[in-house]
C-alpha cells in the first residue's frame, strides 16, 4: 500500500490523520498485509474450519423449578398495582396513564 491508498481508506473511514499518522499506518499496514500474504501460502485443506481457536462450551446449571414468590411478596413494594399485576405507565397509547 502506498500513502494514497491510506489517505483514501482515511477519506473513506472519515478519519483526520497528519501526514506523520499517516506515513505510520501506511508501514503498518503494509506489514499487516504482508503478513497476511503469508499466511495464504499456508495449505489449511485439511484443516476443519473454526469459530474460536480454543474449545469452548457454555456451562449451564441444571434447570430446576424453585420455590416462586406469592404474588403479595413479589408486589409489596410495587409503587403501583393494577390487582394483581405492576402497573406501569403506558407505552404503546399515551391516552392511558396505566397499562393493564
Amino acid at each position: 500500500m502506498d500513502i494514497r491508498d491510506i489517505r483514501k481508506v482515511a477519506r473513506l473511514a472519515r478519519l483526520e490523520m497528519s501526514e506523520a499518522e499517516l506515513e505510520t499506518m501506511t508501514r503498518q499496514l503494509t506489514s499487516i498485509l504482508n503478513y497476511v500474504d503469508q499466511l495464504q501460502e499456508l495449505d489449511t485443506s485439511n484443516v476443519e474450519p473454526l469459530a474460536h481457536p480454543l474449545p469452548l462450551q457454555n456451562v449451564f446449571r441444571p434447570d430446576v423449578p424453585g420455590e416462586s414468590l406469592s404474588v403479595e411478596e413479589a408486589l409489596r413494594n410495587a409503587p403501583v398495582r393494577a390487582g394483581q399485576f405492576f402497573a406501569v405507565p403506558a407505552v404503546l397509547d399515551p391516552a392511558d396513564d396505566l397499562s393493564h
